[in-house]
C-alpha cells in the first residue's frame, strides 16, 4: 500500500489567497492536491452548480489573476495559458468540492 505524501499546515497556507476580501485556494492548485486534472474538476464543478453558491466560489477576472501569477511566480510558457478564467475556492467550496470530485 503505498503512502501518499503528507502535506502540511504551512504548505496549505501558502496556497490560500485574498482575493476580494475572501480567503480562497485557486483551482489548479486544489486539483493538484486531489490528484485531478484541472479540467476535470471544472467540469465537476460545472455538473453540480447548484451545491456552489456564490459564496463557496468565484471566478476571478483576468487582472486578479494576471495579479496573482506575479506574486507567486507561476507564470506559464507562451501559448499555454489557461483558456477559461480560473476559480478561486472558499473553505466551505473546498468542502463540497471534496463530495463531488472522485478521487483517493
Amino acid at each position: 500500500m503505498e503512502r501518499t505524501p503528507i502535506i502540511t499546515e504551512e504548505q496549505i497556507g501558502e496556497l490560500i489567497h485574498l482575493i476580494r476580501g475572501k480567503k480562497v485556494m485557486l483551482d489548479n492548485d486544489l486539483a493538484n492536491l486531489y490528484g485531478v486534472e484541472v479540467r476535470h474538476l471544472k467540469r465537476q464543478v460545472k455538473r453540480n452548480a447548484l451545491r456552489f453558491p456564490k459564496d463557496f466560489i468565484i471566478t476571478l477576472t483576468q487582472e486578479e489573476y494576471d495579479s496573482l501569477r506575479c506574486q507567486i511566480g507561476t507564470l506559464k510558457k507562451r501559448g499555454s495559458h489557461a483558456k477559461y478564467a480560473p476559480y478561486g475556492f472558499t473553505e466551505h467550496g473546498v468542502a463540497m468540492l471534496s463530495s463531488v470530485l472522485k478521487s483517493p
